[in-house]
């Protein structure tokens, strides 16, 4: 392009901007950490390179010449712009909070209690994605977390929310036929549904090990709250999260096929990166999400204190 030349050091403009600001390179030296030498050489350089003088240099002081009084001007312009510019970026960012949860859990127990968030921080808002992988958050494209485990993830700052613990549940009209998962060797009435895993699991917790549960289940579905929406229409026996599913407890829509509770020996957890702890949109969160964890341990409290913990497959 006719007349196109190439964009001077930064370094040098920035060197230039604050010695014309501050009325000298001294002073613009100690706002740009760094020394008085090092802010007459990039001038000079920016001079050299744009081929116009900028200062006229007399004892003792700096005069701008009339270019640079020009110069001057759209510099601090131009970085005023700047600066407003990244201040706006860091409020759009702060208005904005991406979260990740696993799908139950997300699904069943937080995603009706977002309103109540949004209601307090309406300034905030969320944007929720179900993923039952780990999703990266150190370089990937959320805030943060909730997320199942034992809390030790490099880089991450881990609260603990509640217990993973789980027992079988079932609509009311199902209970007494459900009664015959106390016995694994009974014939069973009823499919069960949910992860053979934590029936291993629970069936373990109460000391019967090594249980063979073939031909026992019912429809195989991806998620845990899948398997909760198909014991509530009657389709059997769900092994399930009395906290995740307190809802559906309080409401009778199910009841504890069995009073035995398992838990895992996992939690789930708030995770952000530890780099992000003064977000403040992440600390509101945070503050809020302890506060709701908190409620559902009280409301699920007497399951919590009778589980007993046994190993998953």
């Amino acid at each position: 392009m006719v007349g196109y030349r190439r964009l001077p050091s930064l370094h040098s403009i920035r060197a230039f901007e604050a010695a014309a600001r501050l009325g000298g390179f001294a002073q613009a030296a100690r706002e740009l950490d760094t020394s008085a030498a090092s802010v007459s050489y990039h001038v000079r350089r920016l001079e050299q390179q744009i081929g116009v003088r900028l200062f006229r240099r007399r004892p003792q002081r700096v005069e701008l010449t009339r270019a640079g009084r020009l110069v001057a001007r759209e510099t601090s312009n131009a970085f005023a712009a700047l600066s407003a510019c990244f201040i706006k970026a860091a409020e759009t960012d702060e208005a904005c909070l991406s979260l990740t949860a696993l799908p139950s859990l997300g699904t069943s127990w937080l995603t009706p209690r977002l309103g109540g968030f949004r209601r307090t921080h309406p300034e905030i808002a969320v944007e929720l994605d179900l993923s039952a992988e780990a999703q990266d958050l150190v370089d990937g494209p959320f805030d943060a977390a909730i997320r199942n485990g034992h809390g030790n993830w490099s880089g991450l700052r881990a609260l603990e929310l509640f217990p993973s613990i789980f027992m079988p549940l079932c609509a009311p009209g199902l209970r007494d036929a459900a009664a015959a998962i106390d016995d694994p060797r009974m014939p069973l009435p009823l499919p069960l549904l949910g992860r053979p895993d934590w029936w291993r699991c629970w069936y373990r917790a109460r000391g019967l090990q090594d249980v063979a549960l073939p031909g026992r289940f019912g429809t195989s579905l991806s998620a845990e709250y899948l398997d909760i929406a198909a014991a509530v229409a009657g389709h059997g026996v769900a092994i399930g999260s009395p906290i995740l599913f307190r809802a559906e407890l309080e409401a009778g829509r199910l009841v504890p096929a069995h009073d035995f509770v398992a838990a895992d020996g996992r939690t789930f957890w708030f995770t952000y990166p530890v780099a992000r702890h003064d977000s403040c949109k992440i600390a509101a969160f945070r503050d809020w999400l302890l506060d709701q964890a908190a409620d559902a341990v009280r409301a699920a409290r007497l399951h919590v204190r009778r589980a007993v913990v046994a190993a998953v497959d």
